[in-house]
């Protein structure tokens, strides 16, 4: 790994000394949020979006509850150019619907913007952005910070020119690679524009400082920022913005420290689609305010819609481990993780039904959760699943969720060492069908050597008396017991036949609640020196019972025989 090649962040830009401000801070209120899907995030797709999916994607970020979308680049292509039409000479931008359209410092290209721009009632924002770091002066532009400045001002007096009479227009400027450009340009260039464009209160100008190639820890952008945000001329008729990429994997982390710096506006991607490692996510952004107990003022009710949408237009799927969005982010296979959530959830139901309130009005707290996955339109359904990492809270989950059946502690762990043997042998994960099998198998059925044939309880005289009916080896064995119940009498005629079968504990539930549900018994016996589980279904509670019994005695049986 040749990392002498590289030089840190303090030796491509000075990072301004400062008292900071913003360690002390809270996230307390959601930012401006400017979905940039269509624009910066559709030049980043190897198939840029068609008229159906832009027009799609855009309807979906109306429906969340955006206020201002950048919708394109209409100097860039046609396709973007007829989009930004399509809003003009239609409905589908409501009217508090702020329209973004970027363009270079170029007048030709200005010039291109503000005619697609033509017949647009809603508020619009026109967005020029130029580069303004060394190594792009140098390499890509051979241009010096005074010769780059005239440029830029000469595109802001274009812009002016053009549209600054239309007064539904404002303006936004993009110093690009503001993270790479020394603090004091960066400050002179912005103040410039904002001086040129008479930035005040009444009609603000954007100024959006992006981390265009991410290239230093979080805290470094945040001091450019907060030195921005101190020094800024025109402060009060400033928006300041930021615009944060991933290359480093901390564009979240540099978003949320940059608006604790000052900022008041983030640009990025639903899900963070973007050239390389892609735009900040402005999903995971709100969403992480929403698990803070903030308003982040967006609607992520159906998360599993808006993923679909987003997947469509972009054709790009969303990971699995997507925060918040991907199939597994609510989803435990550790049984640790997954007993500390069935816990959590009983709590959390017992908690709300002693204040008299619904599941979602009381406080959420529940281990390994950050949020109820139900404030996302999830279900409970894939919170917990089963593979050769799991435990017995897991299976317990499941087999409660899926079949109201609620097993003893004892029990659990015996039943998780069956169902470890079954993910260790097949390395599958199971569903509640399969654990509901290899339950079936490790407890309800067993070789019939012994048969319950009949049964009857009558009165005598002021006691009771149970016949017990057994076949066994093809021959019936009828005994009477007195004074005892169905259950204690059916063990004593087995006890006459030669198979102990000692009943240590007895749990009943049923399978699947309500009308219709089945009782199930289980017993943990000792039977010839050995104990075990073993269990019964039925429609009736005794005869779940007796059937337990019996699956005990025919395995304790069949244990003696082995023996002898």
């Amino acid at each position: 790994m040749p990392s002498s090649r590289y030089r840190d962040a303090h030796s491509k830009v000075d990072v301004p000394l400062i008292e900071r401000t913003w360690p002390s801070r809270r996230l307390t209120a959601a930012p401006l949020w400017v979905p940039v899907d269509l624009c910066d995030g559709n030049q980043a797709l190897a198939e840029p979006m068609d008229p159906e999916r832009k027009r799609r994607f855009f309807e979906l970020m109306v429906a969340m509850g955006y206020k201002e979308i950048e919708v394109g680049y209409p100097s860039a292509s046609q396709t973007d150019y007829d989009f930004v039409r399509l809003i003009a000479e239609s409905d589908i931008a409501p009217d508090d619907v702020t329209i973004v359209v970027f363009t270079p410092a170029r007048r030709d290209l200005i010039e291109r913007t503000v005619a697609s721009i033509a017949g647009i009632d809603n508020p619009v924002v026109i967005h020029m952005y130029a580069a303004t770091a060394p190594i792009w002066r140098d390499t890509v532009l051979g241009r010096d910070r005074a010769d780059l400045k005239k440029l830029i001002v000469a595109g802001g007096r274009d812009v002016l020119e053009l549209a600054g009479d239309l007064p539904n227009v404002r303006f936004e400027f993009s110093p690009e690679v503001f993270n790479l450009t020394e603090p004091d340009y960066a400050l002179d260039v912005c103040d410039a524009m904002t001086e040129l464009w008479q930035a005040a209160p009444e009609r603000p100008v954007i100024l959006n400082l992006p981390a265009t190639v991410e290239i230093a820890t979080p805290n470094v952008y945040a001091d450019q920022i907060e030195y921005m945000h101190r020094n800024l001329a025109r402060r009060d008729g400033v928006i300041l913005s930021v615009h944060p990429h991933n290359d480093r994997g901390t564009g979240i982390a540099c978003a949320e420290l940059a608006v604790l710096a000052g900022a008041q506006r983030v640009e990025g991607c639903i899900f963070g689609n973007g050239e390389r490692t892609g735009n900040v996510d402005i999903a995971t952004l709100a969403l992480n305010l929403h698990a803070q107990g903030v308003d982040p003022m967006i609607d992520f009710s159906d998360i599993d819609e808006i993923r679909r949408t987003v997947e469509y237009c972009n054709r790009i799927e969303v990971h699995p481990r997507h925060p918040y969005v991907g199939d597994l982010v609510h989803t435990a296979f550790s049984g640790t993780h997954q007993d500390a959530i069935r816990k959590g959830f009983a709590e959390h139901r017992a908690r709300a039904e002693a204040s008299g309130c619904g599941d979602r009005e009381i406080e959420w707290r529940v281990p390994y959760l950050p949020i109820d996955p139900a404030d996302i339109g999830r279900s409970y359904d894939a919170v917990i699943r089963v593979n050769s990492q799991s435990g017995k809270g897991g299976i317990s989950y499941l087999l409660e969720a899926e079949y109201g059946v609620e097993l003893p502690r004892r029990l659990q762990i015996d039943a998780a060492r069956h169902v470890q043997r079954h993910t260790d042998a097949t390395g599958d994960e199971v569903a509640a069908a399969d654990l509901w099998r290899i339950f079936d198998e490790a407890y309800l059925v067993a070789e019939e050597a012994i048969a319950l044939t009949g049964i009857e309880t009558c009165e005598v005289g002021g006691g009771s008396s149970v016949r017990i009916v057994l076949s066994a080896g093809g021959i019936e064995h009828v005994s009477e017991h007195s004074d005892v119940g169905p259950v204690e009498a059916l063990t004593a005629a087995l006890d006459e036949l030669g198979v102990e079968i000692e009943i240590l504990e007895l749990h009943q539930t049923s399978v699947r609640a309500g009308r219709g549900s089945e009782a199930l018994t289980a017993i943990e016996y000792r039977g010839h020196g050995e104990t075990g589980w073993a269990a019964g279904r039925d429609g009736s509670v005794l005869s779940a019972s007796l059937a337990a019994v019996m699956v005990a005695a025919n395995r304790s049986f069949a244990r003696a025989g082995a023996v002898a």
